[in-house]
């Protein structure tokens, strides 16, 4: 079978890392930037925590950027129009600061290109709550960019986020692809697995940073990233 689409995720699947030792190094990093502006860095957290959960549960009725920086402003009591120049500046400069809180992987490139070859679009399928500069920056780490890639989510072209099965859904709507003829690709059982599964797609679960379902276990295809990259091979 010849897949419409593969779907890789990007943070623990083609980039190895552990989310809660990168979410300090991005905070951190993130902090050094912006507080300066006129922020504490508690308030600078409460409020990127709070644009971050209100992305996770929009509705796709706006894109996550809007959703985001209103959400920044209503919490901590400041102007967006002062702090999101420099956020931006600061994915494609200072982000770079946060790599060593992720892995290597040298595979990551190989794995994509065997995906272009079992399918006629592959997508980077990562959580839209970065920019797409911070899309890039973390792709890069790598080796990969988005010349690899039929499509990447980000937070300014995206109105849902993971797990919403309409992140998926979304996804297949704008490619024109049936979900049933995609596979998707990531390491966390509930963000990755059970939504597209729920739609039909074919899925596989890399293991070596596998973060589990908080529900039922999941019990579908896992396998290792070299394993994975084997099993595509071989299809």
């Amino acid at each position: 079978m010849r897949y419409q689409a593969i779907l890789f995720d990007l943070d623990g699947t083609l980039l190895p890392m552990d989310q809660d030792h990168f979410v300090q190094y991005y905070f951190r990093e993130m902090g050094k930037v912006l507080c300066p502006l006129g922020i504490e860095p508690k308030a600078l957290t409460d409020a990127i925590w709070a644009g971050t959960k209100a992305m996770v549960v929009n509705d796709g009725t706006r894109r996550n950027m809007e959703v985001f920086w209103d959400t920044f402003a209503r919490r901590s009591g400041k102007d967006p129009a002062v702090f999101r120049p420099a956020a931006d500046g600061f994915y494609s400069d200072q982000f770079n600061l946060a790599r060593p809180a992720t892995g290597e992987n040298p595979l990551a490139v190989k794995a994509v290109q065997l995906a272009h070859e079992k399918a006629d679009r592959v997508v980077l399928a990562t959580n839209p709550l970065f920019p797409m500069t911070g899309q890039i920056t973390r792709m890069r780490w790598v080796g990969l960019s988005p010349a690899d890639f039929d499509l990447v989510t980000c937070y300014e072209s995206d109105g849902y986020c993971k797990p919403n099965p309409a992140y998926y859904v979304d996804i297949c709507r704008r490619l024109s692809l049936e979900p049933a003829r995609c596979l998707m690709i990531g390491n966390d059982e509930g963000e990755d697995m059970i939504p597209a599964g729920s739609l039909g797609m074919d899925t596989c679960l890399v293991t070596d940073c596998r973060i589990p379902s908080r529900g039922e276990p999941w019990q579908g295809r896992s396998l290792s990233f070299a394993g994975m990259c084997d099993w595509l091979a071989g299809l």
